[in-house]
């Protein structure tokens, strides 16, 4: 039997039963004490400690409940065989990890992915987190259904009528992991070889998915009203994803006399063909100029817009939670193709986000944000007047980016390496325009203003000019 010679230290903010569990379960991850080694009893070790046999029992049932000891009747605590257990090595100070993008990081950037994530409320996360978890409700922990819970998609339902003007019926809602996986779930429902028409410069992930997946993708090029519809009858296509509220990347609020004839594309179809178009409202809580305008699917008589939304921009890309609202004429499709597709996001944290709109904070928290985001904005324009010889500002009516054509002849990535140079990160446009449309003729960069403080705007700003208005250059 093994003595244990631990040291402890009272003064330590780590519990003293802790500090006998780690003790104790480095040992037989190193080997110190091998399989079936029995181990001091509770009482022996508290009384060579000097601790009371309670904190020891903590330590002793910690590890006999991660699998390291088991209890034997009658003759104690015994080294459970290690090779059984998962063993997960600690980083060590020598590893560090990559951004995602897989990017060099830079002091400030203009991320238009960012989001605020300081503004996080974690206190009402926190909150609704335990009071769901504290009950005791076995249903919580069962394969739910496969559309999502019922109570969210009723919250949904209300939530998209009162702020989007969209109509829809819970039944039609399905709840995903992400937009990604609900336009998945669309290819699956159409059987793959889908004829869609995007824009171009457009959301790029949409367009690769698309893409892989064997769909033949037509491409429209775009005016100051957004897709151009006499396009999009010459593509053939039947379906059309489209960003009308905020177009991604360039940031064009469809006028309401291209969205009529959008739908009326979409009621045209010839010889029986069935026309839809996909509606991906990413970031519509946040405009800054008029009133917000309905959603497309608001103004569809005919049962021709299938709309998706997500609260990765409102409240944290991490949440992962997206919905899908499809026409009615669609249902029996998805019933027959889709409908054995379990939802991607746990019940649990479904009931968090019904908790978080039906008790107000996600109200509260939207209108602190958009408070947040406008500031930001409105930061942001006014350091860039400095730059209005070298420059013009568009795409800054709505969303959390806003961009910046270059109309002194500089490149992109000419651009882009200056700031750098200077520490701050932009993105450039040139990556965001598929197929074969036409780019325009002056450059242009992306400035994402949702992670970053109004006085590291400021600096920001201030360092571009250093980069792109030279003291003495020109």
């Amino acid at each position: 039997m093994n003595d244990l010679t631990i040291s402890l230290d009272v003064h330590a903010a780590t519990p003293l039963y802790e500090q006998i569990y780690h003790y104790i379960k480095n040992e037989i991850q190193s080997g110190g004490l091998p399989f079936k080694e029995r181990l001091p009893s509770s009482r022996k070790l508290a009384d060579y400690l000097q601790v009371s046999r309670t904190t020891v029992n903590m330590a002793y049932d910690q590890l006999t409940a991660e699998g390291f000891i088991e209890a034997v009747p009658h003759r104690g605590y015994f080294v459970c065989d290690l090779e059984e257990l998962v063993h997960i090595k600690p980083a060590t100070a020598q590893i560090t990890e990559e951004p995602v993008s897989g990017e060099k990081e830079y002091p400030f950037d203009f991320s238009p992915h960012g989001v605020d994530l300081n503004s996080f409320p974690h206190n009402a996360w926190r909150k609704l987190s335990k009071e769901l978890l504290q009950e005791e409700d076995k249903y919580m922990f069962r394969l739910g259904d496969p559309q999502g819970e019922h109570q969210l998609r009723e919250t949904i339902a209300v939530y998209l009528h009162q702020a989007r003007g969209v109509n829809a019926r819970p039944e039609q809602i399905i709840v995903g992991a992400g937009n990604d996986f609900l336009l998945l779930l669309l290819c699956s429902m159409f059987g793959g070889g889908m004829k869609i028409a995007m824009e171009s410069p457009t959301y790029r992930k949409a367009y690769d998915l698309f893409r892989n997946l064997s769909n033949d993708v037509r491409i429209v090029e775009m005016d100051e009203s957004g897709m151009r519809v006499d396009q999009l009858e010459e593509t053939g296509a039947w379906l059309a994803y489209v960003m009308p509220s905020h177009q991604y990347p360039l940031g064009t609020v469809m006028p309401v006399k291209r969205r009529m004839q959008l739908l009326r594309w979409a009621k045209s179809g010839k010889d029986g063909e069935e026309r839809y178009i996909i509606e991906d409202d990413y970031d519509s809580e946040f405009r800054y100029k008029g009133k917000p305008i309905p959603a497309l699917q608001g103004y569809d008589r005919d049962d021709r817009v299938i709309y998706i939304g997500t609260f990765s921009k409102s409240i944290a890309p991490s949440i992962r939670v997206s919905y899908l609202v499809l026409p009615e004429r669609l249902m029996g499709l998805y019933k027959a193709r889709a409908r054995n597709i379990s939802s991607t996001v746990s019940r649990v944290d479904q009931m968090l986000i019904a908790g978080f709109l039906n008790q107000g904070y996600y109200e509260r928290h939207l209108n602190r944000m958009r408070a947040i985001y406008r500031s930001r904005h409105d930061v942001l324009l006014e350091e860039l007047k400095a730059f209005q010889e070298i420059c013009q500002v568009s795409g800054e009516n709505a969303g959390v980016h806003l961009l910046l054509t270059f109309t002194n002849g500089m490149r992109e990535k000419e651009a882009i390496r200056r700031a750098a140079a200077q520490g701050v990160c932009v993105y450039g446009l040139s990556g965001y325009y598929v197929g074969e449309a036409r780019k325009p003729a002056r450059d242009t960069v992306i400035l994402g203003y949702a992670n970053l403080s109004e006085a590291e705007i400021r600096e920001a700003t201030r360092r571009l000019k250093a980069a792109w208005m030279p003291a003495g250059e020109g």
